[in-house]
């Protein structure tokens, strides 16, 4: 299916890895061109590199950006790219429960989920609003409907990235601009076989396989119950990105689309 997206330009923050690594070469194989942003020159430049061997322009721009002032500015540098898709996928996630938690750990989650979501979204609208057309997308998880017990100030985090969501979808009535969130469910990346591994170590149960590795079944049956049986892929995330991307999902605005195999259940 052709999504009519050749010829447009994207942010994807937090791109230099992981999910949103993906999505920048989706929106790539779609004909978008892509700024890539990360923290690490290199991750940064070998997934530009990647994106660019797709036909379409790809540039860098980096910085940390829950630093003073660097999500204002990596949103001036994609006004300037021409990026009208805006991806918010950048939020770091950590593993503190209700005994655990301290107050500057609930910090450090807002900050790093909620705050440039806001400073980067704030900056760009603008000029999404003046072009007449724009999307936000913001990435946000699982934990927002069902919170998790280990990660209670990041499950708090994601849950105001939807709510705010819904509100700037009804800011943006009328402009061209919409606001949707994807939510993941427990997906395979590099730093969730990291902490799977870590748990094996200590504990050989769930996640541990005879090798030593991740067991994805033992996962699923232990952690992530779910009606489709498997772990998801970050090529799942990215495909329901790169929909709300197009034009072809101008009737979609304000939504929680929830892409985790049916891990939440409904409504």
């Amino acid at each position: 299916m052709d999504l009519r997206l050749a010829g447009q330009g994207a942010l994807v923050t937090g791109s230099s890895s992981g999910i949103g690594a993906t999505i920048a070469g989706m929106l790539a194989d779609e004909g978008c061109d892509v700024l890539v942003h990360g923290r690490s020159a290199g991750a940064a430049a070998a997934v530009a590199e990647q994106v660019a061997a797709r036909g379409v322009r790809a540039e860098v721009v980096l910085g940390d950006l829950t630093e003073p002032g660097v999500a204002e500015q990596v949103a001036l540098t994609a006004r300037d790219f021409g990026a009208r898709i805006l991806v918010n996928n950048a939020g770091p996630f950590a593993e503190h429960d209700w005994e655990s938690s301290r107050p500057a750990d609930w910090r450090a989650a807002f900050e790093g989920n909620v705050l440039p979501t806001v400073r980067v979204s704030q900056t760009l609208l603008p000029s999404l609003r003046a072009h007449g057309w724009g999307r936000v997308i913001t990435i946000g998880s699982r934990a927002v409907r069902t919170p998790l017990p280990h990660m209670v100030a990041y499950s708090a985090a994601k849950a105001a990235v939807v709510n705010m969501t819904t509100s700037l979808a009804r800011h943006l009535a009328g402009t061209g601009v919409t606001a949707n969130c994807v939510s993941p469910g427990v997906i395979v990346t590099p730093s969730l076989s990291r902490m799977f591994e870590e748990r094996a170590a200590g504990d050989e149960a769930p996640g541990a396989a005879p090798e030593g590795g991740p067991d994805e079944a033992a996962i699923v049956a232990e952690y992530a119950s779910n009606p489709s049986g498997r772990l998801g892929r970050p090529e799942d995330i990215a495909a329901a990105v790169a929909y709300l991307a197009s034009p072809l999902a101008d009737y979609i605005n304000g939504i929680e689309l929830r892409v985790d195999g049916g891990i939440t259940g409904t409504p």
